[in-house]
């Protein structure tokens, strides 16, 4: 039985974890997401929509693995995860995570890897691992430090507090905070406006954020028109620039332009 679907319709890859009760992350749901990237990657999908099956999005790690490994394999398992994890994040699509109940750990740290994400407003966030005695294993402390600062990071990593969605939405972590029954209709409308857009500026707007993420402002300049200029030679961009002159020079409104994501 799968513990991740993707289903790829209207140009929107939908991937759903689907492991109850609690959604748990294990070697089997990596494997799946592995899949799911290569399956998108090969796919006409130009946006991505992440969410979870049942009442909550994830509890993060399923734990039941960790004992009767030894800590090489341990570690080997772990830098699978975060390879997965990091490949999904770097998918030249904008991804929306449309997060429901609990989003803990390994699920969290999913979830942040999403470029926008929605929130139910009962939705609580958190990381357990301080619970263990262990650390945040996939990139959660310094993705939370990165959006709301190190501050707040280092609380919510050595306290694991649970965080209410409004909270998390207050410190820039959540784009936006829906009452509960609206949170997969509104992510989904999200998500399908995305795929009309320009997907190649995206995908460029993606590298310029992790240029940034990884080496600050300098680091984004630095490969900035390495990055941009080959935009402009996209059908996309060569047709929304003459769409919008041909405007401007008839005195016209700019009209809708139907990118094809190409």
């Amino acid at each position: 039985m799968s513990h991740l679907t993707c289903t790829i319709d209207n140009r929107v890859a939908t991937i759903t974890l689907d492991n109850a009760p609690q959604n748990r992350i294990g070697d089997q749901m990596v494997e799946e997401l592995a899949a799911a990237i290569a399956q998108i990657a090969n796919s006409d999908a130009r946006a991505v929509l992440l969410r979870g099956a049942g009442p909550d999005f994830s509890f993060g790690g399923d734990i039941r693995l960790w004992p009767d490994r030894s800590r090489s394999a341990l570690r080997g398992t772990f830098e699978r995860y975060m390879e997965v994890f990091n490949r999904f994040e770097q998918l030249p699509l904008p991804v929306v995570a449309a997060v429901n109940g609990l989003c803990f750990g390994g699920g969290l740290e999913l979830a942040l890897r999403a470029d926008v994400l929605f929130a139910s407003d009962t939705a609580r966030f958190g990381h357990p691992e301080q619970t263990l005695g262990i650390v945040t294993l996939l990139g959660g402390i310094y993705r939370v430090a990165e959006r709301a600062g190190r501050a707040r990071a280092a609380e919510w990593a050595l306290t694991s507090e649970q965080i209410p969605a409004s909270v998390m939405e207050r410190a820039g972590i959540v784009n936006r905070v829906v009452a509960d029954d609206e949170l997969l209709a509104q992510a989904q409308a999200f998500v399908d406006k995305l795929a009309k857009g320009p997907t190649r500026a995206f995908a460029a707007h993606k590298a310029l954020l992790r240029a940034w993420a990884n080496g600050g402002v300098a680091a984004a300049d630095e490969i900035m028109f390495d990055i941009a200029m080959p935009v402009f030679d996209s059908q996309d961009a060569t047709g929304g620039i003459a769409s919008a002159v041909d405007a401007l020079k008839a005195g016209k409104p700019r009209p809708s332009f139907p990118f094809k994501g190409a």
